[in-house]
């Protein structure tokens, strides 16, 4: 009788420890999955915060940020000129440049201050290159150092070339972004994988145009290659066109030509573009002019303008040059 009545209070005893365990796991289970939920609606928020806006889809970004990212692109322009000056005044002294590129299979890497960097510039021959970013990360500690990575394409002439994973780190100095150190990666884009895309080659001239190196405006036509200027004589042959760009870049130091919009028709691309620059040259008038107008391309087979024909308001460009762009 006692056996069977502990046998009873035995089982009833593990049914217990059974429920109880039961619903200890059951609890768990839910504070787990409460947890994960939170947790991910919480994460997603922050990520919509962060990274997104719900309507565009594009990044939100502090002011501070926006600075900083106008800082990195102003950088790469005068980086893709080769302008040594404008490079130098963004710049700390005794920066450091890293460098890491694939080359015939393996990496190579090299480590030099920028000012051993701008000797080489100087010393070898260059072509312009445009190298538009396509995704910025950025990390601001304390609004004194910002650490940036931009992954971008380098394009030479509207065609890719290699896949670029540059990284800055920045300094703010009296309220501006200066970069203490430089580096990147480089990795070949293959022949078989090269695009030649018809707007960056646009925007990649028109960089050009605000490099004071002439030859990289005219590197961007044929070597038989014309462009006219309302109307005017055409300048034939790279030399010639070289000729009218150093008059502009002479006569407008500071010199910027941006690029409105790019349209293809029956008669050939139309590239809108737009200038801004002081008269601060010889004889200048030390004004400021700002025109708009457009050159109409015909394009070769190998992706250059074979003949450009210009045309602006003359009698406006004379007008600013007289008494300053209208602000």
């Amino acid at each position: 009788m006692k056996d069977k009545m502990f046998n009873k209070l035995s089982y009833y005893k593990s049914k217990v420890a059974g429920m109880i365990t039961i619903c200890r796991s059951t609890i768990f289970i839910s504070f787990l999955l409460l947890f994960i939920n939170l947790s991910a609606m919480y994460g997603q928020e922050i990520k919509n915060e962060e990274n997104a806006d719900l309507k565009t889809g594009e990044k939100i970004r502090t002011g501070e940020e926006k600075e900083i990212i106008a800082a990195v692109e102003h950088f790469l322009v005068a980086a893709g000129n080769y302008n040594i000056d404008a490079m130098d005044e963004m710049i700390v002294e005794k920066a450091i440049l890293g460098i890491v590129r694939l080359k015939d299979g393996k990496w190579e890497i090299s480590n030099l201050t920028i000012e051993e960097y701008f000797e080489e510039v100087k010393n070898k021959k260059i072509r312009p290159y445009f190298e538009p970013v396509m995704d910025f990360t950025i990390h601001v500690d304390n609004g004194h150092l910002a650490f940036v990575r931009a992954d971008a394409i380098l394009y030479a002439y509207g065609e890719s070339q290699s896949r670029n994973i540059d990284y800055f780190t920045l300094i703010r100095e009296n309220g501006v972004w200066k970069f203490l150190s430089l580096s990147y990666t480089a990795t070949p884009i293959t022949e078989d994988e090269k695009e030649f895309d018809l707007n960056i080659f646009g925007k990649s001239y028109a960089q050009a145009w605000g490099s004071q190196r002439p030859d990289f405006v005219s590197f961007f036509y044929s070597e038989d290659g014309s462009l006219t200027v309302n109307d005017g004589i055409p300048a034939v042959g790279r030399e010639e066109i070289s000729k009218i760009a150093e008059s502009f870049m002479t006569a407008f130091p500071d010199i910027v030509v941006t690029m409105d919009s790019l349209v293809t028709t029956t008669a050939g691309v139309k590239f809108y573009w737009t200038f801004t620059g002081t008269n601060t040259g010889p004889n200048g008038t030390g004004n400021k002019v700002r025109i708009s107008g457009y050159e109409l391309w015909q394009i070769d087979d190998g992706g250059l303008i074979k003949e450009s024909k210009g045309s602006f308001n003359s009698e406006e460009y004379e007008r600013q040059l007289k008494y300053g762009a209208d602000d």
